[in-house]
């Protein structure tokens, strides 16, 4: 069965005078992606795809992790809406068996309550949950998923 990992960007600086889009991370987002990505690596986790915001945070946060994993750049991860979300998992290629998906608030914690019903209260940067699906990426609907974990930077 495939796993799903819904990974929200480290903590962006303020970025005044940025648009949203060009945010940078914060020096402690630097340090959360870092050691997510330590963390990925000691549990097995590195993805076989990684579905990445066109943001830059998040591509901050992407190159934080340091892991050898293929990238995809969405740019619909950015407009931050469920379903979006929820189309591009589904349209993943049956041979992926680990997809990590880096994208914003509210959307990445909505789809982690879609897909198992049982999402955390909250979901703050860097927050990551590990989804255990139930059948194909092409299958994937509201409550097929098992949230198998769910980790912050302060665990």
């Amino acid at each position: 069965m495939p796993t799903l990992i819904v990974l929200r960007h480290a903590k962006a600086a303020e970025g005044l005078g940025l648009a949203d889009i060009d945010r940078p991370l914060a020096g402690r987002g630097r340090r959360d992606a870092a050691a997510t990505g330590d963390w990925l690596r000691e549990n097995d986790l590195v993805p076989d795809l990684v579905l990445c915001s066109t943001a830059l945070r998040t591509r901050e946060t992407l190159e934080g992790l340091a892991l050898p994993s293929p990238v995809e750049f969405e740019p619909g991860i950015y407009d931050n809406h469920v379903d979006v979300l929820l189309s591009l998992v589904q349209a993943v290629d049956d041979e992926v068996d680990r997809l990590l998906l880096i994208g914003h608030n509210p959307s990445v914690h909505g789809l982690v309550h879609e897909l198992t019903n049982q999402a955390p209260r909250e979901f703050p940067t860097c927050a990551l949950a590990v989804i255990e699906l139930s059948g194909g990426w092409y299958d994937t609907w509201s409550g097929t998923g098992t949230l198998a974990l769910y980790r912050t930077p302060k665990d």
